[in-house]
């Protein structure tokens, strides 16, 4: 049975997915990656990430020195594949929302991998909840508060872990510290993926 933990408002369904539902989503996620190969972004400052990531839906999310922002087309023209069925149901489970997402974007974090504290705040309207699917690895999850700085909490995710970011912790810090390279056996090279699903127009209306 999934267990729901609540953490600073972020809603957190431990083993969301099961093993069979894991490996399926992984399958699908090949095929997404084969469109739209991994990346290694740099930031605004021009500073080398260290997870590699890609973009499934309608917009795909783009850091590079010109900045954080969403983008219709890949960087040779192509539009995004198209975001897995898989995901789409998991989205409308654990947000019982109508209005689907615009972009899932797919990190790989490798061996040593981090992100470090950072909001979600490039969509249009932040209304809509931001959904983070865990397959792999397991990965230190931070949350902290609205403001920079401060007390925050941390939980190890682990493969199939789901968190939903809504309400006041929509616009939460929140980062991985580290990954357990390893820790799991869902990937062949190890590894930890996570997925991030957000609706991005300003407007809210369904595309």
């Amino acid at each position: 049975m999934n267990t729901s933990l609540n953490i600073r408002g972020f809603a957190l369904f431990q083993t969301y997915l099961a093993s069979d539902a894991q490996v399926a989503l992984i399958d699908a996620l090949r095929d997404v990656v084969r469109q739209a190969p991994m990346r290694a972004p740099v930031t605004r400052w021009g500073k080398p990430m260290s997870v590699r990531m890609t973009s499934a839906g309608r917009v795909g999310w783009i850091s590079d020195q010109q900045g954080y922002r969403y983008e219709p087309t890949q960087s040779d023209g192509s539009k995004w594949p198209s975001i897995p069925d898989q995901v789409l149901r998991l989205w409308r489970d654990v947000t019982r929302l109508d209005r689907d997402p615009d972009c899932c974007l797919i990190n790989y974090y490798g061996e040593g991998a981090r992100m470090g504290l950072h909001q979600d705040k490039d969509e249009g309207n932040f209304q809509w909840p931001v959904v983070s699917v865990s397959l792999g690895d397991e990965g230190l999850f931070r949350m902290g508060g609205t403001e920079r700085g401060g007390k925050t909490d941390s939980v190890w995710l682990r493969s199939g872990d789901v968190v939903v970011m809504g309400g006041a912790a929509r616009l939460a810090y929140h980062g991985v510290d580290r990954i357990r390279f390893g820790s799991s056996r869902l990937l062949p090279d190890a590894g930890r993926i996570n997925l991030t699903l957000r609706v991005v127009d300003a407007d809210g209306a369904q595309s």
